[in-house]
């Protein structure tokens, strides 16, 4: 599982997959993503398949229960964390099974697994009184060391599965709420502070290096903070390429500069009324290395091609459609083709 690398030049998805059948999406997957196949999320089976029920089946001694707002810290192991573990022990078999088939078990091919990272996390669990574990320091370094643990155990899990190497994504959406201090609290008096950035990168550095494999950052919000996710130790950052600003870009140049590798989201993760073609896809990518100074040889050297987010709200027929798109680009960056030739 450490001997892993998370691979560039190559398709991805991020994680989430429409549907509440896992041996299909496994299927698919494994077929359509040659270099990276992922253990998807399927959020439409309901409690403990979303991104914050999935921690669940990863916490160690720290069990997730529901509340009328969410998900809550219980006191004893219930129905959401037994509904969790249940649905990623049913994915977990789909996946095996799709990996044996396509002949790839042993092979040095990385896996992907994902996982709600802990910041995130944090802002989105409640205390046992309601409030966002965020509010408590104490509350929210035991819950990232509990998720990290577990985060790690399930990569050595799938390793032992496929027999292949394990690289993890954390999905941070809520970061740039944190750190702006612009959640909700249980009342308007009560919200969560902003949290200091030094803060909010110790724990992110923490989790990091208890994970013990290569690690991609994923963030498709607006304000990424660049800064703190190059020193978070991570190997590659993602991001929705669509949300990019101006004053974005030299956050993303350093990322590049500091030896972080990118995930550009660049296919829709909703059907658009018109399929776009590889031309279409490429072009913000190219024009973003461009505007940094950067040879466009990178996107087949330094890049790794995602859909924009997640594809749970898509149908079936157009995440297949994304993922093939995703694969057909990296292949034109890897032949060096310009978009802005036309025949």
């Amino acid at each position: 599982m450490t001997d892993a690398r998370i691979p560039v030049g190559v398709a991805t998805g991020v994680g989430s997959w429409p549907g509440t059948d896992p041996r299909a999406a496994a299927g698919i997957v494994v077929g359509e993503l040659p270099a990276l196949p992922h253990l998807v999320e399927l959020p439409g089976r309901g409690l403990g398949a979303d991104l914050i029920g999935r921690a669940a089946a990863l916490l160690i001694d720290m069990p997730l229960d529901t509340s009328t707002t969410g998900y809550r810290l219980a006191q004893r192991v219930g129905a959401a964390t037994r509904t969790a573990r249940d649905l990623l022990a049913r994915d977990l078999d789909a996946f095996e099974e799709a990996w044996e088939l396509a002949g790839r078990r042993g092979t040095d091919q990385p896996v992907k697994v994902q996982a709600v990272g802990p910041l995130t996390l944090a802002s989105q669990a409640e205390l046992f009184g309601g409030h966002r574990v965020l509010t408590d320091r104490g509350a929210l370094r035991d819950l990232s060391d509990s998720l990290a643990e577990g985060i790690a155990a399930h990569a050595g899990d799938v390793a032992d599965r496929t027999g292949s190497p394990v690289v993890v994504q954390l999905d941070e959406p809520a970061l740039p709420a944190v750190l702006a201090g612009s959640l909700p609290g249980v009342s308007i008096l009560q919200a969560p502070p902003a949290m200091p950035e030094p803060e909010a990168l110790h724990v992110l550095q923490t989790a990091i290096a208890t994970i013990a494999a290569p690690v991609l950052v994923h963030c498709c919000a607006a304000d990424v903070p660049w800064a703190l996710l190059r020193r978070s130790g991570a190997a590659m950052v993602g991001f929705d390429v669509g949300a990019l600003r101006t004053a974005d870009l030299d956050g993303v140049g350093e990322l590049l500069d500091g030896g972080v590798d990118l995930a550009l989201g660049l296919v829709p993760a909703i059907a658009p009324e018109r399929t776009p073609g590889w031309r279409d896809l490429a072009e913000p990518a190219t024009r973003m290395v461009d505007r940094l100074g950067f040879p466009r040889e990178y996107l087949a050297s330094r890049i790794a091609v995602t859909p924009a987010c997640g594809l749970a709200g898509a149908s079936t027929e157009w995440a297949r459609t994304a993922l093939r798109a995703a694969n057909e680009l990296t292949r034109a960056f890897a032949d060096g083709a310009d978009p802005d030739e036309r025949s």
